[in-house]
């Protein structure tokens, strides 16, 4: 058939660009028909390039580059023969599990050194000349071992192949595109919006006592576990509604109103925070927030999640307290004019009816865009949010008897 030039595809609207993370095979491989070539990393997500035929496999770009959508990367021999020690690439037929991420296949087994193994690219062989390194001055982390450009930057920015006291040896990783994105929008929120922050404390007393009654029931009838994300998303999006402007966003010379809540719930990867999006969550009921907060998660932390599930958000809830975070400032996902932050659930002595209690409190945060939020709109949002918290009943039946929901209670 020929050559095929492999082009980077549009991995979104708005995205023009993309870096190559990772190639996943290596320069001459034979390569199967969608078999996964290459990570690429947007600002949004990082996503698998597969290849579009089967052949002799020729790279055009460099792990590292930052290459145009529609720029040919690679190109692919199609009329080359299969080599007959060439291992096939089966397809595993077992599930994922929740704890497991997928593998790209490997066609080179584990440890054997190839002809990759210590040889610079083109790229990185023309910088060490300019430099004055050696191989041997280079450790490769590229595939097979392979010196890339990075590698030769990072050995001349430590000093090259010199002497290294023991216990004070430094590394030097690449930031991803995301996590340079990530990077460029928080300081630009700090700098172009008027954020403030308010703070709360709820007594998740109610919400743990209901959790223990129904969760059992719960899980078998809906299928997915009764968690707090889904009592918060619940309480946002019915606290949204009568205060609108926190879900608002601005425009050039406008305010723009969201008659839907399109809920951002920030994760943590392996590739730095990501916030996928419920969307139209405020049409949602605890058990369908649940199963769409796990199936977005699961996507987020196995890399497999698409831009297009993480735009478009109209307001955004984090959970430090899942890493021990007490208290904290959120910083707003721009757009966005508002953020919800969680924290950890800590025993302390309050006053109930007079008297002092031990009760299990989280501190939550409100920061906002005091450009289009007032401190009244901000405070009223936060309390009603507490409020709906600490009487969670109405949000788990709604307005249907319990007895009915879950009869054998």
């Amino acid at each position: 058939m020929g050559l095929l030039q492999m082009k980077v595809p549009s991995p979104g609207e708005s995205i023009s660009e993309v870096e190559i993370a990772a190639w996943l095979v290596s320069e001459g491989d034979y390569v199967y028909k969608d078999q996964a070539i290459a990570e690429v990393d947007s600002d949004k997500a990082t996503l698998e390039l597969p290849a579009e035929e089967s052949g002799v496999i020729s790279f055009k770009a460099e792990e590292g580059d930052v290459v145009q959508v529609g720029q040919v990367v690679c190109t692919i021999d199609t009329s080359a023969e299969k080599p007959k020690d060439a291992p096939e690439v089966k397809k595993v037929d077992h599930p994922v599990s929740e704890n497991e991420t997928p593998s790209a296949p490997n066609l080179q087994s584990e440890g054997k050194k190839t002809y990759a193994t210590g040889h610079p690219s083109p790229a990185a062989s023309k910088l060490m000349n300019e430099k004055g390194l050696d191989s041997e001055d280079v450790h490769g982390t590229g595939r097979d071992g392979r010196i890339t450009k990075q590698d030769v930057i990072n050995t001349a920015s430590s000093g090259g192949g010199g002497y290294e006291p023991e216990g004070r040896k430094t590394s030097r990783e690449k930031m991803s595109m995301l996590r340079r994105k990530i990077a460029q929008r928080l300081v630009a929120v700090k700098n172009e919006t008027a954020m403030l922050t308010t703070f709360n404390e709820v007594d998740m007393k109610p919400i743990m006592d209901l959790r223990k009654k129904y969760k059992e029931a719960f899980a078998e009838k809906f299928g997915v576990n009764l968690g707090f994300m889904s009592f918060f998303t619940k309480a946002v999006t019915e606290s949204l509604k009568l205060v609108p402007t926190v879900n608002a966003q601005i425009g050039d010379k406008e305010i723009i109103l969201h008659e839907y809540a399109d809920i951002g719930i920030a994760v943590s990867s392996p590739k730095g925070l990501m916030v996928p999006v419920v969307r139209n969550a405020e049409k949602m009921e605890l058990h369908e927030i649940e199963a769409d907060i796990k199936r977005l998660a699961i996507k987020a932390r196995d890399g497999k999640i698409t831009p297009d599930e993480m735009t478009g958000g109209t307001f955004t809830i984090t959970n430090g307290g899942v890493f021990g975070s007490m208290l904290s400032t959120p910083i707003i996902n721009p757009p966005q004019s508002a953020i919800l932050g969680m924290h950890n659930i800590v025993e302390r002595p309050v006053a109930i009816d007079g008297k002092v209690e031990i009760r299990p409190i989280m501190y939550v945060a409100l920061s906002y865009d005091h450009r289009i939020i007032d401190g009244k709109e901000s405070v009223g949002f936060l309390v009603n949010v507490k409020e709906l918290l600490e009487n969670p009943e109405q949000m788990l039946f709604a307005q249907e008897d319990p007895s009915t929901m879950f009869p054998n209670i």
